[in-house]
């Protein structure tokens, strides 16, 4: 058995054996999934499958690349899409989290197509565009105005682990790709996700967020405006 093979298998029998039928079709029914759900929480879910990864190394590139695809692709329960991204971001494959691996990122999101995987791939795309920036921002950018609306959102909150680190023409680059009028402007997971990626950015700098709202007056949606300065005075 290879080592991939080693990895799915264990990953898809300990969420298996971890399984709640009780907790499977509420959670299905919350997040609107056409894919069944076994019904385990996240903490149990990272509970099960953090042992297993350091148990089942993956030997090179291709091999970790291989087993988030299967995982992913052929999961048979959402879970085992969240187990993915687990080996995607485990600190034992960080050497492999470089511009290369953007293709593999946006697969995840496309594929994955709801807000749930969607934001938990970025937290990868994020730390890829900080490790790599002169690489990874032009590639960005060229999300912002994708025809995936999933891929522009993700190009959207890239930085909100950045702080003080981020790119601020990045970031004004992703929203003003996506303001009131453009291709996906009028969709609530776009108003949400520029609304969040300034009110993060405005723990760091209010000053900067106040002014870029105000700049931009109708052409930001009110549930931008309010989830952008909501922890703001007036």
């Amino acid at each position: 058995m290879s080592a991939v093979d080693a990895l799915v298998d264990a990953v898809r029998a300990a969420l298996a054996s971890a399984a709640d039928p009780e907790r499977a079709e509420p959670m299905r029914r919350y997040m609107k999934s056409a894919m069944p759900f076994h019904g385990v929480g996240s903490d149990a879910l990272r509970r099960a499958v953090r042992p297993l990864i350091a148990a089942h190394p993956l030997p090179d590139r291709v091999s970790w690349e291989s087993a988030v695809r299967r995982l992913y692709d052929e999961a048979g329960h959402r879970e085992e899409r969240y187990a993915a991204i687990q080996v995607a971001g485990h600190r034992l494959y960080h050497s492999h989290r470089d511009p290369d691996a953007l293709d593999l990122w946006r697969h995840l999101i496309v594929t994955g197509a709801w807000w749930d995987l969607v934001d938990s791939v970025v937290g990868l795309v994020d730390e890829t565009l900080r490790a790599h920036p002169d690489a990874v921002r032009p590639v960005v950018v060229a999300w912002a105005s994708d025809d995936d609306l999933w891929v522009r959102r993700a190009a959207i909150i890239s930085q909100l682990r950045a702080k003080d680190a981020t790119d601020e023409d990045l970031l004004t680059a992703v929203v003003d790709a996506n303001l009131e009028g453009s291709r996906f402007g009028s969709e609530f997971f776009i108003r949400k996700a520029i609304g969040w990626a300034l009110r993060q950015y405005a723990r760091t700098d209010p000053d900067w967020v106040r002014a870029f709202v105000a700049e931009r007056g109708d052409r930001l949606s009110g549930l931008t405006r309010r989830e952008a300065l909501k922890h703001l005075r007036a």
